[in-house]
């Protein structure tokens, strides 16, 4: 996302929340006070978002000033503070919530990628995120997934192949919407087709797919797919993974393991603002 989406998003927020005026500031807040604060993780997890939580503070005021005291993409300990923020209180208070909401949400997403990839470790198999995002923040989820130690897969409809069911239903049968693709494509676009069974693999090879994904399969029936593939095509694994599965899907030896999870149905962060009161 560059900056001018970037900061058109972080307006279109702080209208939502303060609308014509932060009343209870404005009520009970001195128009000439000025305020420090610490943003403190109340849990252990991996940080993102601080970045957008200094431009939600400089979007209201200049005179903020902003402190990011670790780097997104740091796993940080229950208690650390991890960014300091002072300037005028009516403008610390109007972005708090809002920066809050980014930086939580999007170390949610870090920390739960995080977790996967650990889970990982020793395998060749990489932790994907999908285009299950929250609709307007895909490129700053897709930004936590990579500070989490994960991938990034297509961004959307226009940089990637992905023939999925819907599509075989239309396009009648998986060698008929490979070879489509293949023809109608980008030649640097690679071809990825979803399949559910090891009748699907062999159609999906048969076509010459670049990229297979086996849909919903068990361990055992992905673990003969991959066999089946022997490396002439990449092989993705998809549907219902979670912590407690993951290695022994990545045990198959697939290439990679997309997660919808890691950011349609993420826990975020929990984090807070500590007010050190006026300065």
């Amino acid at each position: 996302m560059n900056l001018t989406a970037l900061t058109g998003l972080i307006d279109a927020c702080l209208a939502e929340d303060i609308g014509g005026g932060d009343i209870t500031t404005l009520a009970v807040v001195e128009p000439g006070a000025r305020a420090a604060a610490r943003m403190v993780l109340r849990e252990a997890g991996v940080v993102a978002g601080l970045g957008v939580a200094g431009l939600v503070f400089e979007r209201l005021s200049r005179d903020v000033v902003f402190r990011a005291l670790v780097p997104d993409g740091e796993r940080c300990a229950a208690g650390q503070t991890v960014a300091e923020v002072s300037g005028p209180a009516w403008a610390v208070l109007g972005g708090e919530r809002l920066a809050l909401n980014f930086v939580q949400r999007l170390a949610g997403v870090a920390t739960a990628t995080a977790r996967l990839v650990d889970k990982v470790a020793g395998t060749k198999a990489r932790i994907v995120d999908t285009r299950k995002t929250t609709p307007g923040l895909r490129v700053l989820e897709k930004y936590a997934v990579r500070c989490g130690g994960g991938y990034n897969h297509r961004f959307g409809l226009y940089d990637g192949v992905l023939i999925k069911d819907n599509h075989l239903a239309l396009a009648g049968g998986i060698g008929r919407a490979v070879r489509a693709a293949k023809e109608k494509a980008p030649h640097t676009v690679r071809v990825e087709v979803e399949v559910e069974d090891l009748d699907g693999v062999a159609a999906a090879l048969e076509a010459g797919a670049d990229i297979i994904l086996l849909d919903n399969m068990d361990v055992e029936t992905m673990a003969r797919a991959v066999a089946m593939v022997g490396g002439r095509s990449l092989t993705e694994a998809s549907g219902g993974i979670s912590e407690e599965t993951v290695a022994a899907v990545a045990a198959t030896g697939v290439d990679f393991i997309s997660v919808g999870a890691l950011t349609h149905s993420v826990r975020s962060l929990d984090i807070g603002l500590d007010f050190a009161g006026g300065v």
